[in-house]
């Protein structure tokens, strides 16, 4: 009895996992309290799909977490069932032996993970060594698996992932970042086997080699393989950017709000609650996927701790828009219900005078110049150098920046000030233009729209990310702007009651007036 008491995996492997740095912002480890929170989530499944049943005290349920980095869900799956086992197969040993061997497998995604999440699992970073806790192994890699594998370069790009060959074709001595199980088209090679559950925290992302530390999104790619596989459940943590879509992830997106084994969503809008010190735009969220099941996903949204939970269609009817916040979904049906308009209707695409960014004119003004509004501020240019909409340079208009990010604690300014434009303005693509407006007033009227919570509030429920173009509008009604519109105006024309004011102003903060 001394020496099986005396064999916990807890004791022979101290926790270091807790307060383990990242790599890099594209290979973020998950803290094992959010590891935990997922398993519990999968359980809990598990339970009502199996009568009550034990998902730990089963010795044939098989994991798998295909991009391991820290080890930490095998090794808090591990502890799980090292527990719920224990009647079954009474000997300590012989039951983590059981559960090493026959349940829990591993894919590294670099050479140093693969040792890292062999030492968390194993307690030893060779699966066979002296002091692995397992000794039914007979090489160094265990159940988990690392493989160095190159990218397939088609002019310049990697075939599988979209990797820039001049950024990731760095010789032997570098890891490649080319991840096993998105750069294979036979996933059988990886395990002989079938998984009931793949679980984990894959890459985000990968540098593309473009200017200003531009990205490819990759944690899609994953899902997509992982359901590949044919699991009963599949359960991940990423960023929630893909609620909205955004560079290579539409179709995905289209994809998951239509699939209905979509059965749980735990969001959160700031991904520091999860990622301690790792802040990345637009959240996170986990998923629980359910290959036998389908109906109404049950979705929490996680906020300063507080979670609000509602099930519902991942799309509400007419829509194709996730509504990201439960508390959202009665106020944007009151909207809808009065059949008007989109706001977005009135503003630009990008580039709405076809200037790029970096188009810049003379510091004053010459004879015959028009004003060009940029990112450096207001140059000089003349007319003919405007690409598109040069009908709209000699109205009166509504500028708003193309971009915009500040947060104060919870709550949002969402876009950017409006400003009035002029007869004898034009912007860069740093800009949107609304309008064109028969007049100033009609353009100050729209200014006072923007500026309402309620107005900036319908643009948050697509914009959860820095990019605000024109599609993040298309919630807005319109409205008519022969008046001005305050807060108090709309929350009674919509009919909004005191709880559903509440959460629009705990979410958006007030815009004071500009300068007109």
């Amino acid at each position: 009895m001394s020496s099986q008491a005396s064999f916990t995996l807890r004791n022979r492997n101290p926790d270091v996992l807790t307060c383990i740095a990242n790599l890099s912002n594209d290979e973020v480890f998950t803290p094992p309290e959010l590891a935990n929170r997922m398993l519990d989530t999968l359980s809990e499944q598990w339970a009502i799909d199996n009568k009550g049943a034990d998902i730990w005290a089963d010795s044939s349920v098989k994991f798998l977490d295909p991009f391991t980095k820290s080890g930490v869900f095998l090794r808090e799956i591990t502890s799980r069932l090292t527990k719920g086992l224990s009647d079954e197969i009474p000997e300590l040993k012989e039951r983590v032996n059981h559960i090493l061997t026959k349940q829990v497998f591993g894919i590294a995604i670099t050479h140093l993970t693969s040792l890292l999440a062999r030492r968390s699992l194993y307690c030893s970073k060779h699966a066979n060594g002296e002091h692995s806790i397992c000794t039914e192994f007979d090489d160094e890699q265990g159940n988990i698996l690392f493989e160095r594998i190159e990218h397939t370069w088609v002019k310049g790009r990697c075939s599988y992932c979209g990797a820039s060959e001049s950024e990731y074709a760095r010789g032997k001595k570098f890891e490649t970042h080319a991840y096993q199980l998105i750069h294979t088209e036979n996933l059988e090679e990886l395990f002989d086997m079938e998984f009931d559950v793949i679980v984990g925290n894959p890459p985000y992302q990968l540098s593309d080699g473009g200017a200003k530390a531009s990205a490819i999104p990759l944690y899609h790619r994953f899902i997509e393989q992982a359901q590949k596989l044919n699991p009963r459940y599949l359960s991940m943590i990423v960023p929630s950017r893909w609620f909205a879509g955004g560079r290579g992830l539409d179709k995905f997106r289209e994809s998951m709000l239509h699939d209905r084994r979509l059965r749980e969503i735990v969001d959160y809008p700031n991904s520091t609650e999860c990622f301690p010190g790792v802040d990345l735009s637009g959240g996170v969220c986990y998923f629980l996927w359910n290959r036998d099941t389908q109906g109404d996903c049950e979705i929490t949204t996680i906020m300063e701790g507080k979670a609000s939970t509602m099930s519902r269609p991942l799309l509400e009817s007419g829509l194709n828009t996730f509504v990201r916040y439960n508390e959202a979904v009665p106020i944007l049906r009151k909207v809808r219900a009065q059949r008007e308009q989109s706001f977005g209707e009135l503003v630009s695409s990008q580039k709405p005078f076809g200037l790029r960014t970096y188009a810049k004119g003379k510091a004053k003004p010459f004879e015959g110049s028009i004003t060009l509004i940029g990112s450096t501020g207001t140059t000089y240019i003349k007319k003919d150098e405007v690409l598109s909409n040069q009908s709209w340079i000699n109205k009166n208009k509504v500028f708003i920046s193309r971009a915009y990010g500040e947060r104060i604690a919870s709550s949002y300014w969402v876009t950017g000030k409006p400003f009035l434009g002029q007869p004898g303005t034009c912007c860069t693509e740093t800009h949107l233009v609304v309008g064109p407006c028969s007049s100033q007033k009609e353009a100050k009227n729209m200014m006072s729209y923007i500026r309402t919570r309620f107005f900036r509030f319908l643009v948050l429920l697509v914009k959860n990310t820095q990019d605000a173009p024109k599609r993040v509008y298309q919630f807005v009604p319109m409205q008519d702007f022969n008046v001005t519109w305050d807060d108090e105006k709309l929350y009674k024309k919509y009919g909004l009651t005191e709880d559903e004011i509440a959460f629009i102003e705990s979410m958006v903060r007030p815009m004071e007036n500009a300068d007109d």
